[in-house]
């Protein structure tokens, strides 16, 4: 018989996140996931299956308490303004000295540009959360914008999308920069 687990899953699996958000998958090591969830590895392999499980299930906690709550204003029908919102309050987020978004940039856009984006799964998260934003993101650019022809809709919700990404790649190294990309994006929706 195995023994009870003792510990709150979802507060291990946020701890491990801000591990890999902050040093990516690769530079995570076991003793730092340890140390930061108060786990042992014989509870992190027995709870998660490997490294690897840990980091899946901190994308699906990253995806589910941090990316979808964020987007969430603009599915469904949003408010003319939601897009706007969306880019501001990601704007004050990086401005901020000391944001978890300012110091690790996206999770999921870090990812992308390490050795774990080799794997087939994690490439189909990626794009998929991707898709998700960009879709957010035209959503809210046609609440905003309701008589914009739909190809020139496309073309700004692509536009928005690459230098909402842009940001995320740029905040740990050029916040600065990334502010500007967030810019550019308001200044493209104040314009069309």
């Amino acid at each position: 018989m195995g023994r009870t687990q003792t510990f709150d899953t979802a507060e291990a699996v946020r701890s491990a996140r801000a591990v890999f958000w902050r040093h990516g998958y690769e530079a995570a090591s076991v003793p730092a996931l340890e140390a930061a969830t108060g786990l042992r590895r014989s509870s992190i392999y027995h709870a998660f299956g490997s490294k690897r499980g840990l980091f899946d299930a901190a994308v699906e906690s990253y995806l589910d308490e941090i990316v979808r709550p964020r987007l969430a204003p603009l599915t469904g029908t949003p408010n003319p303004d939601a897009v706007l919102d969306y880019l501001t309050g990601l704007r004050e987020a990086l401005e901020r000295a000391g944001s978890v978004i300012a110091a690790n940039g996206c999770l999921l856009i870090n990812a992308a540009g390490a050795d774990i984006a080799d794997d087939a799964a994690v490439r189909e998260t990626i794009t998929a959360y991707r898709a998700e934003l960009g879709a957010a993101i035209g959503n809210g650019i046609r609440a905003h914008l309701a008589d914009l022809p739909e190809a020139d809709a496309k073309r700004l919700t692509e536009t928005v999308t690459a230098l909402v990404v842009a940001a995320y790649a740029l905040a740990r190294v050029d916040t600065v920069s990334a502010v500007h990309s967030l810019d550019a994006a308001l200044d493209l929706i104040g314009r069309a």
